[in-house]
């Protein structure tokens, strides 16, 4: 591999500078927090997708349970025993109210996506190449 020094494409060069004005710099802020914005709801959705796995594992263990023993159930900071019928029902109403939620982060995930799209178009059609609005 060597390096050498080539030269710039016509279509790789910047273009001359293009002025920012302050309605811009609104614009790429926007972008900016939308793009913090996304991290976050992503890093919630993995979060509550994992803990919706772990209730769905708890389920199918208590599935294989002794129906006659009490289980042990976690409410706030203690354990409580109770049947493994109402432990069942509790971990999935858990479960599902964990799957309203996940569904909830998607929507919003998707439409902050879209007005980042929107976002990039416009500032990418004013900029073109003079800004990067790509993660890396």
């Amino acid at each position: 591999m060597s390096n050498a020094i080539r030269m710039l494409d016509k279509k790789e060069e910047p273009e001359a500078e293009v002025e920012v004005k302050w309605a811009d710099q609104q614009q790429i802020n926007a972008f900016s927090k939308l793009n913090a914005q996304i991290d976050d709801l992503e890093e919630q959705y993995a979060k509550l997708k994992q803990e919706k796995e772990y209730l769905d594992d708890v389920a199918m263990e208590l599935e294989l349970a002794d129906e006659d023993e009490p289980v042990r159930h976690k409410v706030g900071d203690a354990f409580v025993h109770i049947p493994v019928s109402e432990a069942i029902e509790r971990v999935e109403k858990d479960a599902s109210a964990l799957g309203l939620k996940l569904e909830e982060i998607e929507s919003e995930i998707g439409t902050t996506q879209d007005k980042m799209k929107d976002l990039k178009k416009s500032l990418y059609a004013k900029f073109g190449n003079a800004i990067n609005l790509e993660k890396d």
